[in-house]
């Protein structure tokens, strides 16, 4: 097949970057067409979407600074669905990349059963599960899952007892006589990034076991013309499966999971890459046009739903009314306000992991407080009064899931092997060894570390209540209890003495100090650098000059 849109590829890991320089944007206006009409298909994608139902903040990395905007919406993005698809209604696509169900309060005290119909109101064509679906269990999965009575396909997820595909593992659709191809991938290490009791029942296989098979299956078998993988395994796993040779007969990767905001697909030897950031405020627009085999044409663009250009569509607003109505006054209830911005973009330190953290060790009195790193809630933005209301419906936000504070006794060796096992699963030069996405969080504890540096040489310097770490004094710790992990266990560090799980949730916590302290200002105050990187690391994709903004 002819490829004509020419990608960069260069460069190591990323620190945050000046964005919308001319090439940038003069590059993605010659990547769209105007006239969606004849040959041309026009694939929309979404992603990540965590059960934010409205409008809300954003996070944007501009001339080398924060800068917040008002995004999203789901009734506002079906309203863009509507609008792209009404330019090109016989040769429109579109697709979720997983991780829909779990990340706001709605979802979270409903179970997920809110949103099956929500997402059975957009309209989708298809869909894949992501590693949040997995969250109330298999068997609510596959009744919410069923509720959209849209295809779901996972190409790697079986039932444990029965070892049948729990899903479809691929789905086909001709488009003005092109026949479309989609093979999904969930992420493999779901039963260690979540609590291992939420996915029981469920095996999941290694992307390799069965991929080669199937891309042959459906190219050679079932004579698709264009074949896609939907993966949910992260942008770094991704963009090293697109230089696998066994992608030699993959066009594309619509890639999710890591809420990256790709703007120009990334070139790999053998596919491209896209991701299209999360929490409904971008939809990813890819165009093809197929002519005698080949594609002539093609061109990518990352969409914002932007209220003040998609107004709610009537419909889905409709079945969000009707959804939201029974939590109303529960989430809407005010806990505390904050005076500084409340994220959790950049890859190191955030300060709404510090206000969570700190509140943590303000509780438990432990030595250092801990916590999972991930790019996870929009952003919280005081407005004209200096103030923002945390409700308790961004509580569900920050902390998708409220488990019991469990403590535990750790040498300082044992933190200190924790620490170097927790950079390399963020910075391991193979991207097969990473795990997540970003670096764990922590109060009462500061760290300084070398990202270049090889496997457990990383750590420079660790200081606990203001000394050096002492690897053979005993420290107290806390962090959340993930259900179905050893009782030594404590956020992956493992061999613990003396742990406890305590009778009141993290969500509690969080409630108590903000009684106590009224308004809250967190920043990032430097508790964790890495000295190679500085402060501003928004991505961790060797080997592209991509950039988050």
């Amino acid at each position: 097949m002819k490829k004509i849109l020419s990608i960069l590829v260069a460069g190591s890991f990323l620190t945050a970057c000046g964005s919308n320089t001319d090439t940038e944007n003069k590059s993605m206006e010659s990547n769209i067409i105007s006239d969606n009409s004849g040959d041309t298909i026009t694939i929309l994608q979404t992603a990540d979407i965590h059960g934010q139902i409205e409008v809300h903040d954003e996070l944007f990395w501009e001339n080398e600074e924060i800068s917040f905007r008002r995004l999203g919406g789901m009734a506002n993005m079906k309203t863009l669905f509507n609008s792209e698809r009404a330019k090109n209604p016989e040769g429109t696509i579109i697709l979720d990349g997983g991780d829909l169900i779990q990340g706001g309060a709605v979802a979270a005290l409903s179970e997920g059963t809110a949103f099956s119909g929500i997402v059975k109101a957009m309209e989708y064509d298809f869909l894949i599960p992501g590693n949040w679906e997995v969250v109330y269990g298999k068997e609510k999965m596959i009744n919410v899952l069923k509720g959209y009575e849209t295809p779901v396909i996972a190409a790697n997820m079986y039932d444990d007892k029965t070892e049948e595909y729990i899903f479809p593992p691929y789905f086909i659709k001709e488009l003005k006589g092109v026949k479309l191809g989609f093979i999904s991938y969930n992420d493999p290490d779901i039963p260690v990034r979540q609590n291992p009791s939420f996915s029981k029942g469920i095996r999941f296989d290694k992307v390799h076991d069965n991929l080669a098979a199937l891309v042959n299956k459906l190219k050679d078998e079932k004579e698709v013309d264009i074949l896609f993988l939907v993966t949910h395994i992260g942008i770094s796993k991704q963009f090293d499966l697109s230089n696998d040779p066994t992608l030699s007969k993959v066009d594309y990767i619509l890639g999710n999971d890591t809420h990256e905001r790709i703007r120009e697909p990334l070139q790999g030897e053998f596919s491209r890459v896209t991701e299209p950031g999360a929490f409904a405020s971008f939809v990813g627009k890819m165009q093809l046009v197929f002519k005698d085999g080949k594609i002539t044409y093609e061109g990518y663009e990352l969409m914002e739903v932007d209220p003040e250009i998609y107004a709610p569509d009537e419909k889905v607003a409709a079945v969000i009314k009707e959804e939201v109505a029974p939590y109303k006054d529960k989430i809407s209830r005010v806990l505390g306000y904050t005076s500084t911005p409340l994220y959790r973009y950049f890859v190191v330190e955030n300060p709404m992991d510090n206000f969570i953290t700190d509140a943590s060790r303000w509780k438990t009195g432990a030595d250092i407080s801990i916590s999972n790193g991930f790019r996870f809630s929009p952003p919280l933005v005081p407005g004209k009064d200096g103030k923002a209301a945390i409700t308790y419906e961004y509580l569900w936000n920050m902390l998708p899931v409220n488990e019991y504070v469990k403590t535990g006794k750790a040498t300082g060796q044992q933190i200190h092997d924790w620490m170097e096992k927790e950079i390399h699963n963020v910075f391991a030069k193979d991207p097969k060894e990473r795990f997540g996405g970003w670096l764990v969080r922590f109060s009462g504890m500061t760290l300084e570390f070398d990202s270049s540096k090889p496997k457990g040489e990383r750590v420079i310097n660790i200081t606990i209540g203001n000394e050096p770490l002492d690897l053979k004094r005993v420290y107290t710790v806390s962090a959340c209890r993930r259900e179905g992990e050893p009782d030594h266990m404590l956020c992956r560090m493992p061999n613990l003495t003396e742990t406890e799980v305590k009778e009141y949730t993290v969500h509690e916590v969080l409630e108590e100090y903000l009684k106590e302290k009224g308004t809250i200002s967190p920043v990032r105050d430097g508790r964790a650098k890495a000295v190679d990187l500085g402060d501003n690391v928004l991505s961790q994709l060797p080997g592209t000059d991509y950039h988050f903004h």
